[in-house]
């Protein structure tokens, strides 16, 4: 008898970065490999990535110029579904797959649907909150995301807020959602001791540092946090601002910062392998997401909150989407409006000028990522959820 084997696709998978595709790997690489293969994005690091795991991994070019050419009014876009239902027919049948998962309701649940009414594979969609969001600016792609989310077999949540969204906005089943929050690996996101020389050698020294990971983009608030360093050098004249990740708006920042004078207290640090990120987590002071709702665009939840109280350190996070479900409020980390930089900076000089506290809220958030979102804990209940889909 051959294994009931299920097949994600995901535009955003490593090596691609995306808060979304780290999760993905982190669950997927945890399930039994005989159960599952991967569909992913292609990119010039694709084959050597690839070398380094046992997923059974193909990869397409999924990449498209803009998200509404995601529609099949089109020619674009209907080239864009044909290559890629085309693909996941052809894995389909390659790996007698039985239950299809989508990283995204569009497009990769469009592209299930049309192979579900073709040859009623059932699927799965994971939904990030965004996603669908963003969906709702176009009436072409809400009724594409309508027929996808009325028949996936289950939604995958990242969050309540998520959830939310999904029965208030588009009517889903309650029976048909499920919430599995990203996690982190709490055996590789560890505190650390406070230590020059890894400080030295990331160019912060001994300041005060706030820390941001994240993609360059707007919803995500760096330049909130750039302005409120203007308020916060006033209180730590040695204060610094670091930033790691990369994407559109980087030429953008770095103007706000020549504008307001604060070169010498923001640095970019966009090329950095994981290990590298993760003792940025551990060495800097306070770790910042000042993300805000632009518009349809909200955060589905904020990971890297999460991986950042696993590493011991203290939060601050907009109150946008998800991201008050990441921490203990007021306990772990605080959220704050982050649509103007005046709370913020008042928030990071609360955080700066008493490290006692620092501690106590680092310990207090080690404690609830260890406790509540560890990575191995989500991999069962998934491989549980998963298996049952399956079976069916």
């Amino acid at each position: 008898m051959s294994r009931r084997k299920s097949l994600l696709i995901s535009e955003i998978f490593p090596p691609i970065n995306g808060g979304s595709g780290r999760w993905f790997w982190e669950l997927y690489s945890r399930l039994p490999n005989r159960d599952y293969c991967i569909l992913a994005g292609e990119s010039e690091n694709s084959p050597e990535f690839d070398k380094g795991h046992d997923l059974k991994t193909y990869r397409l070019d999924m990449s498209i110029s803009n998200w509404s050419s995601w529609g099949i009014l089109a020619w674009s876009g209907l080239k864009f579904y044909w290559r890629l239902i085309r693909e996941i027919v052809r894995i389909v049948k390659r790996e007698d797959i039985r239950v299809i998962h989508c990283g995204r309701c569009i497009p990769e649940g469009v592209a299930a649907y049309v192979v579900w009414k073709l040859y009623g594979i059932p699927y799965l969609c994971f939904v990030h909150g965004e996603d669908v969001t963003n969906a709702a600016k176009s009436r072409e792609l809400t009724w594409l995301v309508s027929k996808v989310l009325k028949h996936s077999a289950k939604l995958i949540c990242n969050s309540e807020n998520s959830k939310r969204v999904l029965l208030t906005d588009w009517s889903c089943r309650p029976e048909q959602i499920e919430i599995l929050n990203p996690g982190v690996d709490t055996n590789r996101f560890v505190p650390a001791p406070f230590d020059i020389d890894t400080r030295a050698a990331l160019g912060w020294s001994d300041r005060p540092v706030i820390l941001t990971v994240s993609r360059l983009e707007e919803r995500k608030g760096h330049d909130t946090m750039i302005k409120a360093m203007a308020r916060v050098i006033q209180e730590h004249p040695n204060a610094l601002y670091a930033i790691v990740g990369g994407g559109d708006r980087k030429h953008y920042l770095q103007g706000l910062v020549d504008q307001l004078k604060l070169q010498d207290h923001v640095v970019f640090m966009s090329e950095l392998s994981d290990q590298e990120m993760i003792k940025c987590y551990q060495q800097c002071d306070i770790f910042a997401l000042p993300n805000r709702t632009i518009g349809y665009n909200i955060e589905g939840f904020g990971m890297v909150l999460v991986e950042a109280q696993s590493c011991g350190k203290p939060v601050i996070g907009g109150n946008s989407g998800g991201t008050p479900e990441t921490m203990i409020i007021n306990e772990t980390g605080f959220v704050v409006d982050c649509h103007g930089p005046e709370l913020l900076a008042e928030q990071v000089i609360k955080l700066l000028h008493d490290g006692d506290l620092r501690s106590a809220m680092g310990e207090k958030g080690r404690h609830h990522v260890v406790s509540t979102l560890d990575w191995q804990a989500h991999a069962d209940k998934a491989k549980a959820m998963f298996q049952q889909l399956a079976d069916i």
